[in-house]
Parts: structure tokens; C-alpha cells; sequence
């Protein structure tokens, strides 16, 4: 049976995502109704090959909508998806706004889908793209030798800052091969052929960016005593972000096991073959896949029985607007 789904927020880069996703894995969308700000309705989006007019999320009627996926910021998440609850569709909600209430599960299809079961307050919400692809890579072993301590390294992508940063990223760098002065609108300071930390600062010295990857692990992985230390850099690349990740278990893992577990893990792409230059994870490898990439998994040097791996995905697709339509199809 088809389903009426508001996609609010569809004008935005990862918005306009979930449109794709929604297409190219067939959801049954009985009727689509794409929602923005007042200063985008009355303008098209394309789905299934036709224009489809762009409504005022502020002002329209939920009432009959059964699924509605936000990607539009906390403060609209945070105003309205309570409203489009109340009006009855189930939200699921892409930003940071609800993912730490009590009351709302945070959900990995491939990790805990159980968790869609219990809604009370009708929302349903997305993980930050950095913990998605770390916890989609960690599952498999935590479930076999249960993990107990993270350090992570991530070099993330200019689009997970929106479509204004790759711009931004794309004049820096144009300018630079000119000779001219990068001059950052977007970021803090100068990304192209540069790496910065550019996320809000958050409790003891750490991005709030590395707290959502602590916090949210724990939540996903039903674990509080998991150890998480990360730390977050913004790399000059368009999209993909990867992940360097040492993790310690409670019992010890072979990278052989190690492998053969991530091999038959859902939304897992692996590459095993032994090192070679080049012979990685690259983010171009999954710009436009809604898998996970998984390599460079080898046995620590300092610490028996803990692992290393390098772990890449499209942080649009399998970060935001898959994750967000997987959530959907569980439903």
C-alpha cells in the first residue's frame, strides 16, 4: 500500500538526497509532497520524472501523512516535528534535536532496528553521519567480542557542512591555484589544501561534533560504558567522509575473524586484500553507494588483541538521507 510522504527541507542537499533514495530504492510513495521554507514554495522538485510543487512546511496541513523526514535544522525540528507528530505521520528527523531525549529511539537500521518499536512521541531520529558509518563498521564485532574502548580519527567531507561549504570549498581552492588569497566565507579558515577543526565548541575542549560521536554511540550501541575518544577534522574533499578507528574488545579479535564477520554484514563493503598503496577506502570509491566501506583492517602493534580499520561512506546517502529511508522502510 502507498504511503503520502513529506520530505521537509527538500530543497536542501541532503533533502534533495532523501528525494533520490526514496526513488532509486523503490519506496511505496503513493503521493510525495516535498516541503521548504515560504521562500522556496511554489518552485519544483523532480520525482519519478515529473516536477512536483514545493509546499510551506510552516503552513501546510500534515494531517494524512504517514511518513515525514526532516532535513532542516534543529530549531524547525525541534518546532514542528512535534506538530506533524501530533497530526499523526511518524517523523524522522535528520538533525541533532531529538537524538539524545529519552523518549526518542536513534536508530541504524543495520544495528538496532528494534528500536523503531517504541516512539512515544511519534519522532524517530538520524544519527550524526560520522557515528552512522562507525557504528554500521563496529556492530558485527560488538555483537562477537563486544567492544569496550574507540579511538577515532575522522577526516570529513565539505558537504557535510552543506551545499554552501562545497561551494566555498570549490572558491577557495580556485582562488588559491590562482594566487590568490583562499578567502573562507563558509568555514573558519582556509579548507582548500588545509584540514580544519571547524565544529562548535563543545564541554572540555571537545567539538560538539566529538560529543555527538560519544554520546550517540552509546545511545545506538545500547552501551554506556563504551570508551569513545574522538577526534574530528574537516578535510578538503566534496563528499565522503572516513574514519580511522582503533577499537579494544572485551574478548580479543583476529583481524582473519574480523573479516570474515564484516564480510556477511548487511550494508558492508569490504575490502580485505592485504595493504598495497592506493589499496583503501577512498571516499570517491562510495560518493554516490549507500554501503560502508570497510579496509585496512590489521591488528594493533601496541595493544594484543584490539584492531585497527579505516571505514568510508557517502555522508548524504548512507550518513543522512539513506539512513533516514531505511528508518522509513522498517516502518
Amino acid at each position: 500500500m502507498g504511503k503520502v510522504v513529506a520530505v521537509v527541507g527538500a530543497t536542501g542537499a541532503v533533502g534533495r538526497v532523501m528525494l533520490e533514495v526514496l526513488e532509486r530504492r523503490g519506496f511505496p510513495v503513493d503521493r510525495l509532497v516535498p516541503l521548504a521554507s515560504a521562500r522556496s514554495a511554489g518552485g519544483t522538485v523532480r520525482f519519478r520524472g515529473e516536477d512536483v510543487r514545493i509546499e510551506s512546511a510552516n503552513d501546510f496541513d500534515y494531517t494524512g501523512v504517514d511518513v515525514a523526514l526532516f532535513s532542516a535544522g534543529g530549531s524547525v525540528a525541534l518546532e514542528l516535528a512535534p506538530k506533524v507528530a501530533a497530526a499523526g505521520a511518524v517523523v524522522i528527523d535528520n538533525s541533532s534535536a531529538w537524538r539524545m531525549d529519552p523518549d526518542v529511539p536513534l536508530v541504524v537500521p543495520e544495528v538496532n532496528p528494534e528500536a523503531v518499536k517504541v516512539r512515544p512521541k511519534g519522532i524517530i531520529a538520524n544519527p550524526n553521519c560520522s557515528t552512522i558509518q562507525m557504528v554500521v563498521a563496529l556492530a558485527p564485532l560488538h555483537r562477537e567480542a563486544r567492544v569496550r574502548r574507540i579511538i577515532v580519527s575522522t577526516y570529513q567531507a565539505a558537504s557535510g557542512k552543506g551545499q554552501a561549504a562545497v561551494t566555498d570549498l570549490k572558491e577557495q581552492a580556485a582562488r588559491m591555484l590562482r594566487g590568490e588569497p583562499a578567502a573562507p566565507s563558509v568555514f573558519p579558515g582556509t579548507l582548500a589544501f588545509n584540514v580544519l577543526c571547524d565544529w562548535k565548541a563543545g564541554a572540555d575542549d571537545y567539538s560538539e561534533e566529538e560529543w555527538k560521536m560519544v554520546n550517540e554511540t552509546r545511545k545506538i550501541m545500547q552501551d554506556d560504558t563504551i570508551g569513545v575518544s574522538p577526534t574530528t577534522v574537516r578535510v578538503p574533499v566534496v563528499h565522503g567522509h572516513a574514519e580511522s578507528v582503533y577499537v579494544e574488545f572485551e574478548r580479543p579479535l583476529t583481524p582473519a575473524r574480523a573479516k570474515e564477520l564484516l564480510a556477511h554484514a548487511p550494508g558492508i563493503v569490504l575490502l580485505g586484500d592485504a595493504y598495497a598503496p592506493g589499496n583503501n577506502p577512498q571516499p570517491l570509491l562510495a560518493e554516490g553507494r549507500d554501503e560502508v566501506f570497510v579496509g585496512r583492517i590489521r591488528a594493533d602493534l601496541a595493544m594484543p588483541g584490539a584492531l585497527n580499520l579505516f571505514v568510508v561512506a557517502d555522508n548524504l546517502r548512507k550518513g543522512a538521507a539513506t539512513n533516514a529511508v531505511q528508518i522509513a522502510e522498517l516502518l
